[in-house]
C-alpha cells in the first residue's frame, strides 16, 4: 500500500491546518463508527444463528435452512471484511505484530492442543558477530512462536509380498496365508474405509464431493466403487450393529426420538419421507457406569408398528415425546412407562414469549427454569439422592405451576395458542412428573435429541438417501459413530480398528468389538464424551 500524500503544511495557515486536522478526524471517527458496527452485526448474526440452530433440530423447514445459510455466508463476508482492516499493510510493515495487537490476539485465541505433533524450525542470525561491533556473540535468551500449519491427507500403497518357499526334501510349498482383507478381493484398506465411512456419516460429505476430493490428489475413484466399500462396509458391520442393539435394550431406561429423512422413490425419481429412529442408553447423569450408546433403526414410514417393533423386548421407562405411535406401547400390560420431555413443554413457552412477550409465557418459563436449577444440583448423583432431592424440592414447585397452569386458563381464550401451551402440559402431567419418583429418569429428552443432530446436518448435505437400503445403512452408520462418541473416542479410530479385526473376529464374541471394549484394548485417539 503507498503512503498517501501530505500537503506541505508549512505553507498551510492556522485555518486550513485545522480544517485538515477536522476532517482527519472525521474520518477516523466514520472509520471507528463503521467498525464498532460491522462487530455489533457480527454479534447479532451469531446470536440469530444460535436460535436458528436449536429450531432446526426441532422443525422440518427448508426456509428456516435457506435463512440459516444466508446468515451465515453473510457473517463470513463481515469477518473476512473485519480481518483485512486489522491486517497490516504490506509495504514496510513488519512481519512481528505490535504489543497491542499481539495482547488482543492471545485474549481471544485459544492455546495449540499439546497432542498435536510439533517441529522446530530455528532461525538463526546470518551473522557469526555483533554486525555493529564485531564481538563475539553469546546466547542470550530465545522467543518461541507457534504456528498452526496443515500437512495434506496422503494416499499409500502397501504391498502384501508372500515369499513362496519349497522344501529341499518333499518339494512342498510353503507360503504365509495372505492377510484379510475387510471386503473380499477390495482394494481398500481398513484406514481408507473407515475414512470414506467418516467422511459421508459423520462429515456429511456425499460420495461424489469425496471422488473430487480425492481427485485433487491424483487418485481417480469412481462414486460407483465408494457406493461399493460403503455398502460392504456396512454389511459386514451388520452383526455388530447387531450386539450393540441388544445392549441398548437390555436397559431400564430409553431415550427414543425420530426425525423424517428424504427418500429417493424408485421409478418417478421423486423422494418420499422415510423414518430415522434413535433410542439411546445413557444414565451417566445418574452416576450409573454403564457405557452410554445410541441405536439407530430406519423405517420407510412413521406407522407406529415400528417402535412396537423396535422395542419389542423392552422392558422399563421410555422418555420420549407425545407421538401417537407410542400409547399403545404403554398400554400393554405396563411392561413400558411412558415418561415425557419438560424440553418440549419449554419449547412451546419460549416460542411464545420470542413472538408476542406474553406475560404467562414469562412466568412459565421461570418456573420451569427453577426445575431445570434443582436438576443442574444432582446431575450426577446416585437415583436414590437424586429423587430424594426431587421429592422435597421439585415436587412442591410441580404442585404450584399446575395450580397456577389451572387458574390461568379461564382467564384465555380457549383457541389461543397459550391455552394450547397449558393443554399441552396437563395433558401429559402424569408422564411429565414421573421423573420425580424414580432417580434414574431425566426431566427431558434431550439425550435422544442431541444424537439425532448429525441426522440434520448430514441430510442437508445428501439432499435424501437413494433408497430404503441406503437408509438402513445409514442407521447401521450413525449407530457405531454415535456410540463411538458417546463413549469418548474419535469414531474414525474405532472404525479402523473393527475393521482391521472383524472379518476374523469369532462372531460369538462380537461384543469384544463394541466401543468400550475396543477402548479397553486398543489405543484410540479420545475426544470429549458428548
Amino acid at each position: 500500500m503507498l503512503a498517501p500524500t501530505l500537503p506541505d503544511l508549512s505553507r498551510l495557515d492556522r485555518e486550513a491546518l485545522q480544517a485538515l486536522l477536522l476532517a482527519e478526524h472525521k474520518e477516523r471517527i466514520a472509520a471507528h463508527q463503521q467498525l464498532l458496527s460491522q462487530e455489533s452485526e457480527i454479534a447479532h448474526l451469531k446470536l440469530l444463528l444460535s436460535q436458528l440452530r436449536r429450531m432446526q433440530f426441532g422443525r422440518k423447514s427448508e426456509k428456516l435452512e435457506r435463512q440459516i445459510e444466508q446468515l451465515e455466508l453473510r457473517l463470513e463476508d463481515l469477518q473476512q471484511v473485519e480481518a483485512a482492516e486489522d491486517a497490516p499493510a504490506v509495504e514496510g510493515s513488519s512481519s512481528e505484530p505490535s504489543p497491542d495487537t499481539s495482547a488482543a490476539q492471545a485474549k481471544r485465541r485459544r492455546p495449540l492442543p499439546e497432542h498435536l505433533p510439533r517441529k522446530t524450525q530455528t532461525h538463526v542470525p546470518k551473522h557469526s558477530a555483533c554486525p555493529h561491533c564485531g564481538g563475539e556473540l553469546r546466547k542470550l535468551g530465545e522467543d518461541i512462536s507457534e504456528v498452526l500449519e496443515y500437512v495434506p491427507a496422503c494416499f499409500e500403497v502397501i504391498r502384501h509380498v508372500r515369499p513362496k518357499l519349497s522344501c529341499r526334501c518333499c518339494e512342498r510349498i510353503v507360503q504365509a496365508p495372505a492377510p484379510s482383507r475387510p471386503i473380499a478381493r477390495g482394494l481398500a484398506g481398513p484406514g481408507l474405509l473407515a475414512h470414506v465411512l467418516i467422511s459421508k456419516y459423520a462429515d456429511h460429505l456425499p460420495l461424489y464431493r469425496q471422488c473430487e476430493i480425492y481427485a485433487r490428489q491424483g487418485v481417480e475413484l469412481e462414486r460407483s466403487t465408494l457406493a461399493d466399500w460403503v455398502g460392504g462396509s456396512s454389511e459386514l458391520l451388520d452383526p455388530l450393529v447387531e450386539a450393540l442393539r441388544r445392549y441398548v435394550m437390555a436397559a431400564g431406561k430409553l431415550h427414543a426420538d425420530d426425525t423424517p429423512v428424504p427418500v429417493l422413490a424408485p421409478g418417478n425419481g421423486k423422494t418420499k419421507t422415510g423414518r430415522l429412529w434413535t433410542y439411546v442408553r445413557d444414565d451417566r447423569a445418574a452416576a450409573n457406569l454403564a457405557a452410554p450408546a445410541v441405536w439407530f433403526a430406519y423405517s420407510p414410514d412413521r406407522k407406529g408398528e415400528h417402535p412396537e417393533q423396535h422395542l419389542r423386548a423392552f422392558r422399563g421407562a421410555l422418555q420420549a415425546d407425545a407421538y401417537a405411535g407410542f400409547n399403545q406401547l404403554y398400554k400393554e400390560d405396563g411392561r413400558i412407562q411412558e415418561v415425557a420431555c419438560w424440553a418440549h413443554v419449554r419449547r412451546k413457552f419460549y416460542d411464545l414469549q420470542q413472538a408476542h412477550a406474553s406475560p404467562i409465557a414469562g412466568e412459565a418459563l421461570e418456573r420451569i427454569a427453577a426445575l431445570y436449577a434443582i436438576e443442574g444440583e444432582i446431575r450426577g448423583r446416585p437415583p436414590d439422592q437424586r429423587q430424594q432431592v426431587r421429592q422435597t424440592r421439585a415436587r412442591p414447585l410441580l404442585q404450584s405451576l399446575r395450580d397456577w397452569f389451572e387458574a390461568s386458563l379461564p382467564k384465555l381464550s380457549r383457541k389461543s395458542d397459550t391455552t394450547m401451551a397449558i393443554r399441552y402440559a396437563l395433558g401429559l402431567w402424569a408422564a411429565l412428573t414421573r421423573y420425580c419418583d424414580d432417580g434414574r429418569l431425566e426431566i427431558d429428552n434431550n439425550i435422544a435429541e442431541r444424537a439425532l443432530r448429525a441426522v440434520a446436518l448430514g441430510r442437508k448435505n445428501y439432499l435424501f438417501a437413494g433408497s430404503d437400503t441406503g437408509g438402513e445403512r445409514a442407521a447401521t452408520l450413525y449407530s457405531l459413530i454415535g456410540t463411538a462418541k458417546l463413549n469418548g473416542l474419535d469414531p474414525e479410530a474405532y472404525l479402523r480398528e473393527i475393521l482391521t479385526r472383524i472379518a476374523d473376529h469369532p462372531i460369538n464374541r462380537i461384543e469384544e468389538l463394541l466401543p468400550w471394549n475396543v477402548a479397553a484394548s486398543a489405543s484410540l485417539t479420545i475426544e470429549p464424551a458428548a
